[in-house]
């Protein structure tokens, strides 16, 4: 007899949670939490099959929950119960990998529709997931993979550098795959929160520190004990943020905010940037012992028009990978369009590459994507794919950078939004490179 799948509910409401609890009981595995809170500790130590999780929760919400899933290894799917009136954010979840969402109040058929087919998408009892394509790395990227998988056990900090787009991220992730670490992966994107939201968000608040604060909230470096907590766009962070991060490093432990008792933390740091941070120390702007604190291993990701050999293996993975998602039977890239995406410079890396290929298979109706199904930047004439500026004799990774927004400026006629969107960067960073070029960012 096939075990049954293993489903965590998470509801802070007693009686929607003990009421799923005895619904779901008569064909599933299932364990309820109170909290998301709670939830992170029980993804800890166990492992489950499936995760609902309600959005808005004391303590750690639907949010820190699906982030405490995709640091699990295998990863549960996870499901969101949220009211009508958060719709918005339960689809913003979905977009940062919930693998759907069901309205309050809960209609019992749509649950089971939702959980069976989250359920068919995992691999059956014994079998496992098709294999995917094995990567080949550029020589650059062997030397980094290589270093990465010797320093991952250990405990030091490590920085990944490159553009927008390398893959820093995965290779955080890699790393803490590696390390043997127990607690979860836990990351957190710096330039989308402003600075009282971040230092919440890392250190976590006491009930009433501030106007909101309702409850306790856990920070980011209690949710990551025993695992990493991986800081992206660390270069973004404020100078009293740099403070306290430094003081986490070199002591092991921080407040709350609103708090006085020394919290203790095992978390291992893991940060990243696509920023020059010896410029920024040379200029003030960030804190040098900081710096060398999180610099102990440097790993830079070189940009994708530089592992060119990479194309065809990157293309295959992602090519398996939302044919799978999307239940398409695609075999493969007709020749004219992979020639097409090989010749293709990616100024957004290997995100834009993914957002290619994703648009492909979703658009295709045949088992060979063909020319018609390249994404849009493929239809402008070929003079305006934007080319990998040349390195001259002195010119450094910054002014390469900046001639690539000037030809992606000058080929979108002006338009900043199409241009970010042609170098496959926010409009955001598009805005703080011009202020670094000395342009102003006004329209």
């Amino acid at each position: 007899m096939a075990e049954k799948h293993k489903i965590l509910i998470v509801d802070d409401e007693a009686p929607t949670r003990e009421a799923l609890l005895r619904y779901l009981r008569r064909n599933f595995q299932v364990k309820g939490a109170a909290d998301g809170a709670e939830a992170i500790e029980f993804l800890r130590t166990e492992n489950f099959d499936l995760v609902l999780t309600d959005l808005r929760m004391p303590r750690a919400d639907g949010m820190s929950v699906l982030e405490a899933v995709q640091g699990k290894t295998p990863r549960p799917l996870c499901i969101l119960l949220t009211a009508y009136g958060s719709i918005s954010d339960a689809v913003r979840a979905v977009k940062a990998g919930a693998f759907d969402f069901v309205a309050k109040p809960i209609k019992l058929e749509k649950l089971d529709e939702v959980i069976a087919q989250a359920l068919k998408s995992r691999p059956a009892a014994g079998e496992t997931a098709p294999a995917e394509p094995a990567q080949v790395f550029s020589p650059a990227m062997k030397k980094v993979m290589e270093l990465a998988a010797t320093v991952a056990p250990s405990k030091t900090t490590v920085l990944l550098t490159g553009e927008s787009g390398t893959g820093k991220e995965v290779l955080a992730r890699k790393i803490h795959d590696l390390s043997g670490r127990q607690g979860l992966f836990v990351p957190v994107h710096c330039a989308a929160l402003n600075a009282n939201l971040l230092e919440s968000e890392l250190f976590g608040h006491e009930k009433g520190a501030f106007t909101g604060a309702e409850s306790l909230r856990r920070g980011r470096f209690e949710v990551a004990a025993g695992g990493t907590v991986f800081l992206d766009e660390i270069g973004e962070i404020d100078a009293q943020t740099q403070v306290k991060l430094l003081r986490v490093i070199e002591s092991r432990s921080f407040e709350r905010v609103g708090g006085t008792e020394p919290i203790q933390t095992d978390a291992r740091l893991i940060a990243a940037t696509n920023r020059d941070l010896r410029k920024m120390v040379a200029e003030g702007t960030f804190r040098e012992d900081l710096f060398y604190r999180l610099s102990v291993v440097n790993l830079h990701l070189p940009p994708l028009r530089d592992r060119r050999e990479e194309l065809p293996g990157l293309i295959a993975e992602f090519l398996h990978k939302f044919a799978v998602e999307n239940n398409r039977e695609i075999t493969g890239i007709a020749p004219e369009a992979m020639e097409k995406l090989l010749a293709y410079p990616w100024p957004g890396n290997i995100r834009e590459l993914r957002n290619a290929i994703e648009y492909m298979v979703v658009t295709s109706n045949c088992p060979e994507p063909g020319v018609e199904q390249l994404p849009e930047q493929f239809s402008l004439p070929a003079a305006t794919a934007v080319p990998s500026p040349a390195p001259g004799p002195g010119l450094s990774l910054e002014e390469n950078n900046y001639e690539l927004i000037r030809k992606a400026l000058k080929q979108c006629n002006g338009n900043r939004t199409a241009a970010a969107k042609l170098l496959g960067i926010s409009r955001r960073t598009l805005h703080r490179r011009l202020a670094e070029m000395g342009e102003s960012v006004e329209e």
